[in-house]
């Protein structure tokens, strides 16, 4: 009995179950009844609103007269949709938006961590030697804002902080030939994976500090990005576990490599400071009228040779993408696997479909969008460079490009209260489980369903 209460969720998640269903039950029926009060009104405006999608899309795709008449049949659809239902209806909306909001919020709380799964970890004492290496440029300065040096001298850590022109990967190895048993980063994910290829390498434990400006890695690996400085006590007490990484060629990395439009895109010199109005210069030549895709040669899935693709994502691990901006979480960092996604377009019909998925967030659904898992990938080109973006950097590679998985080849420590859960690994990918699980919250069972340990 003691083993089946320690399960059951408390009454403050089932609480929160039952809010969460209650919310979405209300944004569903002030949804239906609007369809009752405009059965016309409703369908003309969606269609308008694909108009306005697809309109917008021409005016990034096209220069000139074309993308000044795109950019008025856009506004005009706009237009046409604030007529059709008045504002009340966008009052309606703004309900609709809340409730779903709110919905969203109580079910993460109410579903806890019932979903995660569970790392193979153990505790691990103080680092002997610990080394944190720090960027200072990296995050908009991060490393002075949070003051990490004074405070990793403060936890008996030696901070090594880059000065212009440094190598990291040097100092990274001198650390470990000075007898460093923990090796630290403070950075971006380009740094991170540097740094942790040494450690790997000299099998030394890896510690990540999130300075970067989105440290996506920190975030898989269950660590808080807005405490930037609690990351620090991975030197102290704390918990290892191995985690696996991703090579393309010789080079590591630890989230993803892009190819095809957005690559070509980032390698800009324009792209960091201006990136939505670099897109827009581009497109026109990457996806517009008369546009080559890039040459991308590959094996799909079953092993035969892929078709053309305009975006290929490769990834340590699998992804769970809801857009393509962004690239989503992963649910875990030890399958042992290389995910695969490539998005196909049709430039003809394909184009407004896919902006309507991405800004839905089910890019997923996409009809030219194909995923799936593989512990190595090559891809060719007839390029004597191909654009890649390598954890976020701009890079060229001449081709054939080889990616291979690295299982559980990095010893990463983090600390003992960290999150340590993913986004991805918390909540079911379709609306469906979500809603199974809340159910089984709110008849006090756990989201998965159990009742007992073994059950």
């Amino acid at each position: 009995m003691d083993a089946e209460q320690s399960l059951s969720p408390s009454t403050g998640r089932r609480a929160l179950a039952a809010g969460a269903l209650s919310a979405f039950a209300g944004a569903v029926a002030v949804v239906a009844t609007a369809l009752v009060r405009h059965p016309v009104a409703l369908p003309v405006a969606l269609v308008l609103l694909f108009v306005a999608v697809a309109a917008a899309w021409s005016a990034l795709v096209h220069r000139s007269s074309t993308r000044v008449l795109a950019s008025v049949t856009a506004v005009a659809a706009l237009a046409g949709i604030v007529l059709l239902l008045g504002l009340r209806s966008f009052v309606v909306i703004a309900v609709v938006l809340g409730l779903v909001v709110v919905s969203s919020a109580a079910a993460r709380a109410a579903i806890g961590r019932d979903l995660a799964p569970t790392p193979r970890s153990r505790a691990v004492p103080p680092a002997r030697h610990g080394v944190l290496l720090m960027n200072p440029r990296s995050g908009g300065g991060k490393v002075v804002r949070f003051g990490l040096e004074d405070k990793a001298r403060r936890v008996g850590v030696t901070p090594v902080v880059l000065r212009p022109g440094d190598d990291l990967r040097a100092l990274a190895e001198q650390a470990v030939a000075a007898g460093a048993d923990v090796l630290g980063m403070a950075g971006g994910d380009g740094s991170q994976a540097l740094v942790a290829d040494v450690a790997r390498r000299h099998d030394v434990a890896f510690v990540c500090v999130p300075a970067g400006t989105r440290n996506h890695f920190a975030l898989d690996l269950g660590l808080d990005r807005d405490d930037v400085a609690a990351a620090l006590d991975a030197f102290g007490d704390a918990v290892e576990r191995r985690v696996d990484l991703a090579q393309l060629g010789d080079r590591v990395f630890v989230n993803n490599v892009s190819l095809g439009v957005y690559a070509t895109v980032v390698q800009s010199e324009d792209y960091r400071d201006a990136k939505l109005a670099t897109t827009a210069q581009q497109l026109p030549d990457l996806l517009g009228p008369g546009a080559e895709r890039v040459d991308l040669r590959f094996a799909g899935p079953d092993g035969s040779a892929a078709g053309p693709a305009d975006v290929v994502l490769v990834s340590n691990g699998v992804y769970r993408f809801t857009s393509l901006n962004g690239f989503g979480t992963r649910e875990r960092l030890d399958a042992g696997v290389l995910g695969v996604v490539t998005v196909a377009v049709d430039r003809a019909s394909d184009v407004p479909t896919l902006i309507a998925a991405e800004v839905a967030g089910r890019i997923s659904g996409f009809r030219g969008y194909q995923e799936w898992t593989a512990p190595q990938l090559e891809i060719d080109s007839g390029q004597p460079l191909v654009d890649v973006g390598v954890d976020g950097e701009a890079l060229r590679f001449p081709p054939p490009l080889r990616f291979r998985s690295l299982p559980g080849a990095l010893r990463v420590r983090t600390p003992v209260d960290a999150p340590g859960t993913t986004p991805a690994a918390l909540t079911p990918a379709r609306a469906g489980n979500v809603i199974k699980a809340l159910f089984h919250v709110l008849a006090g069972r756990p989201a998965r369903g159990r009742t007992t340990p073994g059950g």
